[in-house]
């Protein structure tokens, strides 16, 4: 897996994310669930911290492989969250940088909900602002469940966080 200068990007295979549900829990004690949908697709729910109960299908990201093993998410809420998040499987840990706009700061609740049917609230939102400055949040996280549930599951996320049965973000393998 050598890179260049003409030609940088190395071999991608992604099945090492592609299909795979992830629990992690951030070291500031928030708990995440992120489903890999396929190469360009993630599904995820929050289940505790600053944002808890909201979730979002088809969210559209950018999915790379930095070297076997090593896997990096990034994308663009309606809200104008930023995220960024380094997943490395075989070590359990997860490296995530939330990049909350103001309004969402001040105003957490706001996205607690399935961002799916509210679209042009979440951009309305975002619109009025404030966007500036940014609440950076970097963080470690350590991956509790790692479960491969198939490519495009639409079953995978299919409620939100609170219709889940009891302690089903506490599984463990």
């Amino acid at each position: 897996m050598t890179t260049t200068i003409e030609s940088p990007v190395p071999e991608q295979d992604l099945s090492g994310a592609v299909g795979h549900r992830f629990i992690y829990t951030y070291a500031n004690g928030w708990q995440y669930e992120m489903y890999v949908k396929n190469a360009t697709t993630i599904d995820y729910c929050i289940h505790t911290g600053m944002v808890g109960g909201r979730w979002v299908r088809d969210q559209e990201v950018d999915l790379v492989m930095l070297t076997p093993g090593v896997y990096k998410v990034s994308w663009n809420e309606p809200t104008g969250t930023s995220v960024s998040v380094n997943i490395v499987p075989s070590e359990r840990v997860l490296h995530g940088v939330i990049f909350f706009p103001r309004w969402v700061e001040e105003n957490p609740q706001r996205t607690v909900l399935f961002q799916n049917d509210h679209l042009d609230e979440m951009r309305a939102f975002r619109d009025a602002g404030p966007s500036y400055p940014i609440c950076t949040v970097p963080e470690f996280a350590k991956i509790t469940l790692d479960e491969y549930v198939g490519e495009d599951n639409e079953e995978a996320v299919a409620v939100a966080p609170a219709a889940l049965p009891a302690g089903w973000a506490n599984r463990t393998n």
